[in-house]
């Protein structure tokens, strides 16, 4: 099989299955983990896939179904690591924070260790990584549990959030297009409206690829938004369009833009 002949089958495989592993396109075609490898990395410089840990997954795929709380935590890792420790620099001792749901979230609550800070939250995951620490007063809101991301959701959870007041609210979504914030769950996205709503200052932190992606719900409106807390890949254009919405925070050239 000729190289252009199997990187046009590499990418009909991923858009079929939406998530495939370097094992599996290995059985499909024949050649070596090298190879397999090389080809993946070609097709996402040229924007036809997404890389994630172990494998590919189609660009299309989140639009259509809902990835589940492991396959979240295989894609887009470093740049998810690298917004959360970007935005843990917001972060003052003694404030009182709302934590949603997301592996982003996840990944920034581990940034928060051993600060003084109170943390509410619906993610379980979040709670998790929390509780145990002496510094850290955290709370989980009751509710009824999405098993695709760990949170807690449903009248319960909206009830107990309305009665609480943030100085900072720190969401995720699984799509930004134009000012339009959204993601899957009817749920998720009026608790998270709730949260905002209730918060002196909002933050959204999304990986670069969430840009210019919806998803079913539209739940908030970038102009209402603070900051986006992104990685340092968001390209110069999508930095441009969206900055007309919202102060964008990045590295760039590892200095930290803030406000």
């Amino acid at each position: 099989m000729l190289k252009k002949e199997r990187l046009l089958r590499i990418i009909e495989i991923i858009d079929q299955r939406g998530i495939v592993t370097v094992n599996e396109l290995i059985d499909y075609l024949d050649v070596s983990d090298m190879t397999i490898r090389r080809d993946l990395d070609e097709l996402e410089s040229s924007g036809k896939l997404l890389r994630i840990h172990g494998g590919a997954q189609s660009l299309t795929y989140s639009a259509t179904q809902e990835l589940s709380h492991n396959e979240k935590t295989t894609i887009q890792i470093d740049e998810k690591k690298e917004v959360a420790k970007l935005a843990a620099k917001s972060i003052e001792d003694n404030e009182t924070l709302f934590l949603g749901p997301g592996t982003t979230i996840e990944l920034f609550a581990h940034e928060l260790t051993n600060r003084k800070v109170r943390v509410i939250t619906n993610n379980l995951p979040v709670f998790d990584i929390l509780q145990q620490n002496d510094t850290v007063d955290v709370s989980l809101i009751g509710g009824d549990y999405r098993k695709n991301t760990k949170a807690l959701v449903g009248p319960i959870a909206n009830m107990m959030l309305k009665k609480f007041n943030f100085s900072k609210a720190f969401i995720s979504s699984n799509g930004v297009h134009n000012e339009e914030i959204s993601t899957y769950s009817i749920e998720e996205g009026e608790l998270q409206q709730i949260a905002l709503n209730n918060a002196h200052q909002k933050y959204l932190l999304i990986d670069n690829f969430k840009f210019n992606r919806d998803d079913f719900y539209v739940f908030y409106n970038l102009h209402d938004i603070d900051y986006v807390v992104t990685d340092s890949k968001i390209t110069p254009n999508v930095y441009r369009h969206y900055s007309q919405y919202v102060e964008i925070l990045k590295n760039n050239n590892n200095e930290d833009k803030h406000k």
